[in-house]
């Protein structure tokens, strides 16, 4: 399966939104899903900065694969940090590595921007994507809580 990693375009917005949804469904929160495609147009392409950079998996000139992340500019490091906001694969091409390629990419922009880690969560129920995060050779925090302050 011949695969291509790249970062989004504006003509994708359309594809990563339906991948979005996907995640949504996944991750058992569609009732609260609030994108559009018209936001993930404006939010990561209109906007400068932009409120979210992706990459895309394409294969066979469809997208199959997203990660979407943002920069953590202040860290006690007084570098930059990258946060994964999300990681999909469709469920038709999981097995081929498009997830890995996509880490990859996404630890190449981290660091070509000089940020020295990438941060992410991921749901105590997921125990498939914790081992895949830990074959990575990623390991869990467990000096911090995460909260929430709902406005």
């Amino acid at each position: 399966m011949n695969v291509t990693i790249r970062k989004a375009e504006e003509k994708d917005s359309e594809n990563i939104w339906n991948l979005m949804k996907e995640l949504a469904v996944f991750e058992k929160y569609s009732k609260n899903f609030a994108i559009t495609p018209e936001i993930v147009k404006v939010s990561g392409f209109q906007k400068n900065p932009p409120d979210f950079y992706c990459f895309v998996a394409e294969c066979n000139e469809q997208i199959t694969g997203i990660l979407v992340y943002y920069f953590l500019p202040y860290t006690i490091q007084n570098r930059p940090a990258i946060y994964m906001k999300e990681l999909y694969v469709d469920e038709n091409y999981r097995g081929h590595k498009i997830g890995e390629q996509l880490m990859n990419a996404l630890k190449i922009e981290a660091e070509q921007n000089n940020c020295n880690q990438i941060k992410w969560t991921v749901a105590p129920w997921n125990k498939a994507g914790q081992k895949f995060y830990e074959r990575l050779g990623a390991t869990e925090n467990n000096e911090w809580l995460n909260y929430e302050w709902n406005v």
